[in-house]
């Protein structure tokens, strides 16, 4: 299983080179509208994260259990669409759910300012002054989006393996390149590493989900973490009670797995709504 992921600047012709890439290499195309389709498959309304989609949340948004539901069910929902086969996913923060899986490519697309305003122009019939406000508030929510959810620079070229400017190259040569990077990267070997990791990833939301969302067990900051046959639990919560329910529920969706708990203990401890 191959995973590709391509982050990029508004008008740098990001759907555009990765359907080409799909295309190419017979992926799967994984964009925002397939990962709303999996998440309202979940029963929740996609409307309901409309706020937090590649943008930085409101003071109040950011209080709210909203935004934790949106990346536990965004992570879910990328997870999910890796079960289904190799795949180029596009956007949504992608590269950084996958960050250190072996096996995986991130790709980031730019163009020079003036042709991603002539581009803009074009597509929303407008004038250069607005096409830059476009251009301006798309890179403002998406350097937020990525600073609050992820703690990183969006447009920092170290956080990828390969930066292309579609202000020079088509999409077919982008998916070109990018091809010839897949052939070095995609070993039998990496492949093999690459669905060990994805396994213990999708465990991990599994087994979160099922303390969370579907026991409703009061976790404060749940992490869960997968390596080889044992899962670690990390939170905060108010009583041993609560710890020794959690280990439980997570024993029921963890197979045969070993699970410890590393879940500390604070008295009359809560958090705002």
């Amino acid at each position: 299983m191959a995973i590709i992921t391509v982050s990029r600047e508004l008008a740098a012709l990001g759907d555009e080179t990765a359907q080409e890439l799909a295309k190419l290499l017979g992926y799967r195309f994984v964009d925002k509208n397939a990962l709303q389709e999996r998440i309202k498959s979940y029963g929740i309304e996609g409307q309901k994260f409309q706020k937090y989609d590649e943008r930085k949340p409101s003071f109040l948004a950011s209080l709210s259990q909203d935004r934790d539901d949106y990346l536990h069910y965004l992570k879910t929902a990328i997870y999910a669409e890796t079960e289904q086969g190799s795949s180029v996913f596009i956007g949504r923060g992608a590269s950084l759910v996958f960050k250190n899986v072996p096996g995986v490519i991130s790709v980031f697309l730019v163009a020079p300012l003036e042709i991603r305003i002539e581009r803009v122009k074009n597509y929303f019939h407008c004038d250069e002054k607005r096409a830059k406000q476009i251009i301006e508030r798309s890179d403002q929510d998406r350097i937020g989006f990525h600073r609050y959810f992820f703690d990183i620079e969006w447009k920092d070229p170290g956080n990828y393996h390969l930066s292309l400017n579609t202000g020079i190259f088509h999409p077919s040569v982008c998916a070109e390149i990018i091809k010839r990077l897949q052939e070095h990267i995609f070993t039998p070997e990496a492949e093999a590493q690459n669905a060990a990791r994805l396994k213990e990833l999708i465990l991990e939301q599994q087994v979160k989900h099922h303390i969370i969302y579907e026991r409703e067990i009061p976790i404060h900051f749940l992490e869960t973490s997968v390596s080889g046959n044992v899962v670690t639990l990390y939170g905060v919560a108010n009583s041993q009670a609560l710890i020794e329910a959690a280990l439980n529920a997570a024993r029921e969706s963890a197979g045969s797995a070993t699970v410890q708990s590393e879940i500390q203990i604070v008295r009359e401890y809560s958090v705002m709504p």
